[in-house]
């Protein structure tokens, strides 16, 4: 099984013919400027299309704290994104209150553990919309 920065290496390489398909889901690779160091940090996360937007859910596992790439993103919305070979730059934006209920049944039916991970955590865990520019 693919995972972290091996799991970005080999999407990259191959287009996503590796890494694409993961664990009976799909993943796409997120690219954030670190708030802090402004390098640029690549991540390997499970989504699925919505219309013409892509979702994630910076989830952490149900951690208390969200992930880097939620913080990142949040102080610089603008990031990198890849679906297989279509390599893009896009906005990054959390889904509104309005927005969530729908969205979360997409990710959830993609993943189900979403939502074991929101009873691990009093954080809201929430969804990441992504716009292409």
């Amino acid at each position: 099984m693919l995972f972290g920065k091996e799991h970005v290496e080999r999407y990259q390489a191959t287009d996503g013919a590796e890494g694409h398909e993961w664990q009976g889901t799909t993943a796409a690779l997120l690219t954030t400027k670190g708030r802090r160091t402004g390098k640029e940090h690549t991540t390997p996360l499970i989504y699925q299309k919505y219309g013409d937007a892509y979702l994630l859910v910076a989830s952490k596992g149900g951690a208390d704290a969200p992930p880097e790439w939620y913080l990142n993103l949040q102080a610089n919305p603008e990031v990198g994104f890849q679906v297989l070979g279509d390599k893009f730059r896009a906005r990054a934006r959390t889904a509104t209150p309005e927005e969530k209920p729908d969205m979360w049944r997409v990710m959830v039916a993609a993943w189900p553990d979403y939502d074991e991970y929101t009873k691990k955590t009093d954080r809201e865990i929430p969804v990441v919309v992504i716009e292409r520019l």
